[in-house]
Order: structure tokens, then C-alpha cells, then sequence
């Protein structure tokens, strides 16, 4: 990963981390469902934040960088691998 997604994933991903912690002290002290099933709804949608920062990451970088070596199993390997993880992200 480039220097600067690296650093910003890593923050993110902390704070994702926080928010889990937090998310199990709700219920360890009995909050309401709903309350919990909202910061659940957020949890999952600061995990997609991150997910779509390091695609764009490995499309800026890995992607990119097989197109301009002209290796074209190499081309053909990352796209198969994006459209894959697309595809489960999808799901």
C-alpha cells in the first residue's frame, strides 16, 4: 500500500476497533436493541470505508502497475482478481 492509504487504513481500522469494543460493552450492559443494532449498521459501513480505500489503493497501484508492464497475464490476473472481490462484495 502507498505510504499515505497505508497510514489512513491503519487509522480507520482503529477506530473501527473502538467502536467493536464499544459495541460489545452495549451489550454487556443490557443497552437497548435497537441502539445496538444502529451502531452494528455503522460498524459495517466504516468497514466498507476502509474496504473501498484499499481497493482504490490496489487499483492505483497494483492495477495500474500491470497495465503499464504490458504483461498481459499479469493484466488479465489482477482484473479477474478485482472482479472476484467485487463480486463477493456485492453478495
Amino acid at each position: 500500500m502507498a505510504k499515505d492509504s497505508k497510514a489512513s487504513t491503519l487509522k480507520r481500522l482503529s477506530r473501527i476497533e473502538g467502536q467493536v469494543r464499544g459495541l460489545a460493552r452495549m451489550v454487556e450492559d443490557d443497552r437497548y436493541c435497537i441502539d445496538i443494532v444502529t451502531q452494528i449498521a455503522a460498524v459495517r459501513a466504516a468497514l466498507r470505508k476502509a474496504e473501498e480505500e484499499i481497493l482504490r489503493d490496489h487499483v492505483a497501484h497494483c492495477v495500474e502497475h500491470a497495465i503499464s508492464s504490458g504483461d498481459k497475464a499479469d493484466q488479465r490476473r489482477k482484473v479477474a482478481e478485482l472482479m472476484d472481490v467485487m463480486g463477493r462484495a456485492s453478495r
